[in-house]
């Protein structure tokens, strides 16, 4: 069942089943973020249902998911994702009060987290409030990592408080970027590959869309020390075989945000909130 909030010219679609995604974040009837349409219809219809398996094997739907971090297969404190049935694909529980959705996953057993996903309308935008919670019996280590994926074909800017840029993922290739002053640029381009920004200043933009956070200066973050991550992607020919078979069906620019390492004891919680803002001159 999708989910939907509406504000005057703002209108969101939420899938709870589908790994508590927002899938839709339209703004006087043009959709910003990208969906996969061979999967989804303009109503957010499809078939839901929990994946598992090889990067290969991901069913990727589009829209804004959160995911735990370190992301790796070397390990039982990495997660070894996207595909995850839990809180990548699984179907989470959905309250509504007012202009907030809460959206809370299933218990995971492999990373011993319970995910929670809070989406508030604003007058000019969003604000995503999200929890992870340790369920388990043992001490656990993650940090939480949001992933917005929009279509591809144009810069992203983003804000740096000292110009520190690192190449994560070089699929076919690393992206190239500029750093002018406080600001990193990625212009539009065909690769797949990631960059990290250990230097962000909390926030970044693409198109319409500016997204802030806060960055913990004494924190400590997955993928060198970046709360902010950059990720491109265009179609190939064949899957990746080095990024296990993954098969990019689209161009796709996703924006990643990521809070700190926390170490969570059984019952403790941390926490990530992410302020979107729709910028009404690039509409």
């Amino acid at each position: 069942m999708v989910t939907w909030l509406d504000r005057g010219d703002l209108r969101l679609g939420l899938v709870p089943e589908l790994g508590g995604r927002l899938l839709s974040v339209r703004h006087r009837g043009v959709e910003l973020l990208w969906r996969n349409t061979d999967l989804l219809d303009d109503y957010l219809r499809g078939e839901y249902a929990p994946n598992s398996g090889q990067m290969g094997d991901w069913v990727n739907y589009g829209g804004d998911k959160t995911w735990p971090a370190p992301q790796g297969w070397e390990g039982p404190d990495q997660w070894p994702g996207p595909p995850g049935p839990v809180l990548d694909s699984g179907p989470y529980s959905v309250a509504t009060d007012g202009d907030t959705v809460t959206m809370t996953s299933a218990p995971d057993p492999r990373t011993g987290l319970r995910f929670t996903r809070a989406i508030t309308l604003l007058d000019d935008g969003y604000r995503l409030d999200l929890r992870a919670e340790n369920v388990s019996s043992r001490p656990v280590r993650w940090a939480l990592w949001n992933v917005t994926q929009l279509p591809g074909g144009g810069p992203v800017t983003a804000g740096l408080r000292r110009p520190e840029v690192v190449a994560l993922v070089a699929g076919t290739g690393t992206p190239e970027y500029t750093v002018d002053g406080d600001r990193l640029v990625v212009p539009a381009q065909d690769v797949v590959g990631k960059l990290g920004v250990p230097g962000t200043a909390g926030w970044v933009t693409y198109g319409a869309l500016t997204l802030s956070f806060e960055v913990d200066p004494a924190g400590e973050y997955p993928d060198e020390g970046s709360p902010l991550e950059i990720w491109l992607e265009h179609p190939l020919p064949a899957p990746l075989a080095e990024l296990g078979d993954l098969d990019p069906p689209a161009r796709i620019v996703e924006l990643e945000v990521l809070g700190p390492l926390t170490t969570l004891a059984p019952g403790e919680v941390t926490g990530l909130s992410i302020r979107a803002e729709v910028r009404e001159d690039d509409v």
